[in-house]
């Protein structure tokens, strides 16, 4: 039997996704969205139409709001449902999801100004944490329905005064909180020095800081795709990862999978951006910062469009910044190749030469900006904050990796 849920944009109806007789995944935009003035397509995967997506053309944008991997897996088992069905997952937790979007089903009144929250205490907040592997995202918890990608275990909460409460139902977040991995010894401190490098180096990245209950550490981090009006509202801003604007469903995010390429990136920005000319410095500087620091998990779900509500179009704040080849156990390869070498330890100027080819750059200014950028994180990275030994280790790793390109793409 078919089913839908109707799909907001914040408060307003945007359309419909349907699961059909056969089990496929539909979606339909509503005819009075638009017709609106001011209407806005969900994804560039999307755009306005009154004919119905398929799920081939659809499922890349709706299921890469999910959580992936093993932590979809473990919610289905909570859930009751099979891990291979989007519709039924958006169903039960796409509450709160990742920019604007919200999911209710049909015969559900739409999602009004929900400010239903639950505050926790330190050793509440300590038993979601060590609950979180068992029950990610809390899913199945009575009234909880959030929804965030990735196969890392995380959280959606509210910030308020230094109180952290879950959202409950449609409510809106403020912080992803994300606790320590222990097969990653000091992952938290790891992330929380990337993060603040990034921004101490002059790129736009979210703004996070370190917390500690009960022994466990956690990174909590802003979210850039929610606002406070004057009056201290949660506003929603609209966002989508760079798989889902190009339609790739996220299991196939890796290069080596099928998933984008840099090309496809820088190809994505020029088009989507509404000042094409500074976001591809951005997304540049973004990728050279990540050569630079060996985050070889940079792949095209960590990279991500923001649509303002002036309806302007930009890249959105960098986040998921990781020193990967700090542990050595983990590939050495990266997401995304750089002039055809998937090894960043093998990337030369005649790999940076054929990247910039391929994306659309002068050669020779982004061997300059490679030198620039290794200059600038070697003269920033003492001034960032060290608060654990294993960010004084990446520090050490770091300057290493940056006085190596510095010295690779010197001057001739």
């Amino acid at each position: 039997m078919a089913r839908a849920l109707n799909v907001y944009y914040d408060q307003e109806l945007v359309g419909q996704l349907i699961q059909d007789d056969g089990g496929q995944m539909i979606f339909q935009y509503d005819p009075a969205w638009l017709g609106r003035p001011q209407r806005t397509a969900l994804s560039r995967s999307l755009p306005l139409r009154k004919e119905p997506f398929t799920q081939k053309e659809c499922r890349g944008f709706f299921a890469g709001l999910l959580p992936e991997e093993g932590k979809r897996k473990v919610i289905a088992r909570i859930l009751g449902i099979s891990d291979k069905n989007d519709f039924a997952m958006l169903e039960q937790i796409g509450g709160e999801c990742a920019g604007a979007i919200t999911f209710l089903p049909e015969d559900v009144k739409g999602p009004a100004d929900d400010q239903r929250y639950r505050e926790l205490t330190d050793k509440e907040l300590a038993e979601v944490l060590r609950e979180l592997p068992r029950r990610p995202l809390m899913a199945g918890e009575e009234g909880i329905r959030l929804s965030l990608a990735g196969s890392q275990d995380k959280i959606a909460v509210r910030l308020d005064d230094g109180k952290i409460s879950i959202p409950r139902g449609s409510a809106p977040s403020t912080h992803v909180l994300k606790p320590a991995i222990d097969a990653y010894e000091g992952v938290v401190f790891n992330e929380a020095f990337c993060m603040a490098l990034a921004s101490a180096s002059g790129l736009d990245a979210a703004a996070v800081e370190i917390g500690q209950v009960e022994n466990i550490d956690y990174l909590l981090a802003e979210r850039y795709d929610r606002v406070r009006d004057e009056e201290g509202n949660i506003l929603r801003i609209h966002q989508e990862d760079f798989c889902q604007a190009l339609g790739i469903p996220s299991e196939i995010k890796y290069q080596s999978e099928g998933g984008p390429s840099l090309a496809d990136c820088f190809r994505l920005i020029r088009e989507a951006s509404s000042a094409p000319a500074l976001e591809v410095i951005a997304l540049l500087d973004a990728v050279v910062f990540n050569l630079l620091i060996g985050n070889h998990d940079a792949h095209a779900k960590n990279f991500s469009i923001l649509y303002m509500p002036d309806r302007s179009t930009r890249l959105a704040p960098l986040y998921d910044l990781v020193c990967t080849v700090y542990y050595k156990e983990l590939t050495d390869t990266m997401a995304m190749k750089i002039g055809g070498e998937g090894k960043s330890a093998l990337v030369y100027p005649k790999h940076i030469d054929r990247f910039a080819a391929a994306a659309g750059l002068g050669a020779a200014q982004t061997r300059v900006r490679i030198r620039t950028l290794a200059e600038r994180l070697l003269d920033a990275i003492s001034g960032v904050d060290k608060p654990d030994p294993i960010s004084k280790d990446v520090t050490e790793l770091i300057t290493e990796r940056c006085k190596n390109y510095r010295s690779r793409f010197g001057k001739k």
